[in-house]
């Protein structure tokens, strides 16, 4: 079980990253020419595209998800533990 200093850890890690949302572009299937690149934000709060060497496609996409998952994951997780303490309390 996480314990509250990890899960904090790991929203602390989150929310220390270029703005989102993060989407992965991949050459072939989002765009013609150039390489493989996660961009961040939108609009006027675009960040800095994100790319790798060595990444496969399910990289870019595991790794463009986490920006919009970790914080629903954490989220979860605190409703979860709120739910279990209240059906605990007498």
């Amino acid at each position: 079980m996480l314990t509250e200093k990890e899960l904090v850890d790991i929203e602390t890690r989150a929310n220390q990253t270029q703005n989102g949302p993060w989407k992965a572009y991949i050459e072939g299937r989002d765009h013609e020419s150039g390489s493989n690149f996660i961009m961040t934000g939108v609009e006027e709060n675009r960040g800095e595209d994100i790319e790798m060497i060595g990444a496969t496609i399910a990289d870019y996409e595991f790794i463009a998800n986490a920006k919009q998952d970790i914080p629903k994951l954490t989220a979860q997780i605190r409703e979860l533990r709120r739910k279990l303490e209240k059906k605990a309390l007498p």
